[in-house]
């Protein structure tokens, strides 16, 4: 597993903690950089990840619209959580991130989908994201 695919799943770890627990993003990355300063050898992945929570956190409002506009009769409080972490990690990716290809993006949002939520998510994840991509 690349070093930013581990980056993709941590930034979704703290995203979906987060979520799930209704506390700040903030709060959630400020423990989990605790946590990575004890762990030197993860930093590669660390630093990416917190690329992707701090263009999150920065640009939620756009990126949330993004997805409500192209999520098809799908409101995003309504999604799995796991699938709103990845949409906004896959949007944050293919709007504000050049040095990552938006077919690498989609992609890798896919993956984890299909291996961490529900069986339909992979299609449901790849659709919005192809979406957004043609959009912009």
């Amino acid at each position: 597993m690349s070093a930013r695919t581990k980056a993709r799943k941590r930034a979704l770890d703290i995203l979906f903690a987060s979520d799930v627990r209704g506390d700040a993003i903030e709060t959630t990355l400020g423990a989990e950089a605790r946590r990575a300063a004890a762990e030197p050898a993860r930093e590669a992945s660390w630093l990416y990840a917190r690329d992707i929570v701090d263009g999150v956190i920065d640009h939620r409002d756009e990126i949330d619209e993004q997805i409500t506009t192209h999520s098809r009769d799908w409101k995003i409080d309504r999604m799995p959580a796991v699938d709103r972490a990845l949409l906004r990690i896959g949007t944050w990716e293919i709007l504000y991130n050049d040095d990552v290809p938006t077919a690498v993006a989609i992609d890798e949002a896919v993956e984890l989908a299909k291996e961490l939520s529900t069986e339909d998510s992979g299609a449901f994840v790849h659709g919005v994201l192809a979406r957004i991509a043609r959009s912009n």
